[in-house]
C-alpha cells in the first residue's frame, strides 16, 4: 500500500519522545510517541471506500493482509512513527487539567490530491494521557462513531470523517451504566481520518502553563497548515485566525441545529479548531422536539449541553480559546469584539437557516416570529423534528385553513400521540399554519421548486440512536448486514430511497427507554 507521508506534525512542532505509553504528566511538548498495542485476532469489519479513495487508497489495499494488520494497530507504517496529543480542556464548565489522547492514536499525516490528511485509531491501547483508562474502545461505541462520521459528512455538517471499523479480537471490560456492574464486550478500532485532530484544549493546556512559546510554536504551525491565508505572525494575524475558527465553530453549530443533532459532550478538548464535529461519544438527534434534550446521561441533571443551548456553549468554548490565545494578542476589546460579533451573526445565520428549512426566499419582517411560534408550538407535544421538517415540504400555499384538522395532514404522521392534538393546542397549530401558509403567499416560486428547495435542507434519514442500536445488536452477534444497509442508506440522506422507507419513522415506543436508544453514557 502506498501513502503519501507527509508528518508535519511530528516533524514541526516538540515531541515528548519517549516511546514506553507511561500514565503521566508531559510538558513542553504537543504529542508523545507511543505504540498500538497488538491486538489478539483483528477482523475488519467495514471500510469506507470513499474514504479511502481521499486518501489514495485502492480497493485492492482495502481488502489486503497489510490494510487489515496496520488499521488494527499490529503494523506500523514505514518511515511513521506513531503520536498521542496533549492537550488540556473545560470538562462540564471545569478546568480538567491534561487530558490528551487517552485512547486514540495518531498513525500517521498523509497527502494525496493535494490535500493532508491525519490517520489516527481511536481504541488502539495506552497513551501517556489514559490516566486510569486502558486506552481501548468496544464494538459499540465503535459501530456508533463509524457511522455517524459518514452520515454527518453526507448530511453536509462539518465532520471528522471514518476510514475502517475493525474487531481487535480482544474482550474490553466496560460499565456501561455506570451501576458497578461491568462486563466484557468485543474490543473494537476506527480507524478516524482529518485534515487535524488539534483542538480548543491543544492551546488551553499550554497557555495554562504559561508555557507561551510552545503556545505560539502550535499556532504558528496551525495557521500555515491550515489557515494559508493568513500570511504573517503578529498580532493582527493571530487576531485573524481567531475569528476564522469563531466562524468555522458558528458554522457547524448551526448545521447541528438544522438537522437536529445534540453533540453531547461539547467540551473544550472535543471542540475542533477547524470547527469540525469530532469526538463521537453520547451523541443523538433530536426524536421528539426538544430545546432542552440531552442524550449524555452524565449531563442529566444540569443539561449543560442540551440541544437548545449548543450555541451559547459554542460561544462559551471560544471564550476560553480567547483567554488561551490572550497571552499571544493582548488586546482583550479586539478579542471580545469578535466573541460578540458570534451572538449577532448567530441570530442572522439561525434565522437564514430556519427560512430555508421553511422554503422562505424572501425577507419579511414577520419571519422572526413566525419561526418562534413554530418552535413554541412543536413542544406542545411530543413531535418528531426530522418527520415534522421533512413532510412540510408537502404543503399546498393555495389550499385554505378550513376549522378542521385536515391542514395537519402533511405533518400528521410526526406527532407521537395525534389525539393530543386538540383545544387550544390545535387552534396554535391552525393559527400558525395560516400564518405559514400566507407567508408563503409572498414566494414567487411554486410548491414543487419549494418542495426540491426544502428536500435539500431537511433530511428524510439521520442516524437515530435505536438504529444505531440494532445495527450493534446485530454485529455483536456477528451479523454486520444491517451496519452496511445503514451506512448505504445515509450516504443519501435527502434522497427518498423508497427502499428503505421504514427507516422514516418516529422512534418505536420499545425503544423509548431502552439502553443505547434513548440517552447514552460517556463510557466507550
Amino acid at each position: 500500500m502506498q501513502l503519501k507521508i507527509t508528518n508535519t506534525f511530528t516533524k514541526d512542532l516538540p515531541a515528548d519522545p519517549l516511546l514506553e505509553n507511561t500514565r503521566r504528566q508531559v510538558s513542553g511538548a504537543c504529542y508523545s510517541y507511543v505504540t498500538p498495542k497488538t491486538t489478539k485476532k483483528p477482523q475488519l469489519v467495514h471500510t469506507a471506500d470513499e474514504v479511502a479513495s481521499v486518501l489514495g487508497i485502492t480497493e485492492i489495499d482495502l481488502k489486503s493482509e497489510e490494510f487489515l494488520n496496520i488499521f488494527t494497530g499490529n503494523t506500523i507504517l514505514k518511515n511513521t512513527t506513531p503520536y498521542a496529543m496533549c492537550y488540556g480542556g473545560h470538562q462540564f464548565g471545569n478546568w480538567a487539567g491534561q487530558l490528551g489522547d487517552g485512547r486514540a492514536i495518531n498513525l500517521t499525516e498523509v497527502e494525496h490530491d493535494n490535500k493532508k490528511w491525519t490517520l489516527q485509531l481511536k481504541g488502539a491501547g495506552e497513551t501517556p494521557y489514559s490516566r486510569t483508562a486502558d486506552g481501548l474502545a468496544v464494538l459499540r461505541s465503535s459501530v456508533r462513531e463509524y457511522l455517524c462520521s459518514e452520515a454527518m459528512f453526507h448530511l453536509g455538517v462539518p465532520t471528522t470523517r471514518a476510514l475502517s471499523l475493525g474487531l481487535s479480537g480482544d474482550e474490553v471490560l466496560r460499565d456501561v451504566l455506570y451501576d458497578g456492574h461491568p462486563d466484557y464486550e468485543k474490543g473494537a478500532i476506527v480507524c478516524r481520518v482529518s485534515p487535524t485532530f488539534l483542538r480548543f484544549g491543544s492551546y488551553e493546556i499550554h497557555s495554562s502553563r504559561k508555557d507561551y512559546n510552545t503556545l505560539k510554536t502550535l499556532v504558528d504551525y496551525t495557521i500555515t497548515q491550515h489557515f494559508p491565508e493568513i500570511t504573517s505572525r503578529n498580532k493582527e494575524d493571530y487576531l485573524q485566525f481567531f475569528k476564522a475558527v469563531t466562524d468555522k465553530t458558528l458554522e457547524m453549530i448551526i448545521h447541528w441545529q438544522r438537522v437536529g443533532f445534540v453533540h453531547g459532550v461539547m467540551n473544550t478538548d472535543n471542540m475542533s479548531i477547524l470547527g469540525l464535529t469530532i469526538d463521537y461519544g453520547p451523541y443523538g438527534w433530536l426524536e421528539g422536539y426538544d430545546f432542552d434534550w440531552t442524550p449524555n446521561t452524565t449531563d442529566k441533571q444540569h443539561k449543560r449541553y442540551r440541544f437548545g443551548n449548543q450555541p451559547n456553549i459554542g460561544l462559551w468554548n471560544l471564550l476560553q480559546l480567547a483567554n488561551a490565545l490572550f497571552p499571544l494578542i493582548e488586546d482583550a476589546a479586539a478579542l471580545e469584539e469578535i466573541l460578540n460579533g458570534y451572538n449577532e451573526e448567530f441570530h442572522q445565520k439561525y434565522e437564514q437557516m430556519m427560512k430555508s428549512k421553511l422554503g422562505l426566499t424572501t425577507d419579511n419582517t414577520s419571519d422572526k416570529e413566525l419561526i418562534k411560534e413554530l418552535e413554541s408550538n412543536l413542544h406542545l407535544s411530543e413531535t418528531d423534528m426530522t418527520i415534522f421538517y421533512r413532510n412540510l415540504s408537502n404543503i399546498n400555499k393555495n389550499n385554505p385553513i378550513t376549522d378542521d384538522t385536515s391542514f395537519l395532514a402533511s405533518v400528521l404522521d410526526s406527532f407521537y400521540n395525534p389525539e393530543e392534538i386538540t383545544g387550544t393546542v390545535l387552534e396554535r397549530w391552525e393559527k400558525w399554519f395560516k400564518s405559514y401558509t400566507q407567508r408563503l403567499q409572498e414566494e414567487t416560486i411554486t410548491d414543487q421548486e419549494r418542495k426540491i428547495a426544502m428536500d435539500t435542507v431537511n433530511p428524510k434519514y439521520v442516524l437515530r440512536n435505536y438504529m444505531s442500536q440494532l445495527a450493534i445488536d446485530a454485529a455483536d452477534k456477528g451479523d454486520y448486514s444491517l451496519l452496511d444497509k445503514l451506512y448505504m442508506m445515509l450516504k443519501n440522506p435527502y434522497k427518498e430511497q423508497q427502499e428503505y422507507q421504514k427507516w422514516f419513522a418516529k422512534r418505536p415506543e420499545w425503544a423509548r427507554h431502552k439502553v443505547g436508544c434513548s440517552m447514552l453514557s460517556c463510557s466507550s
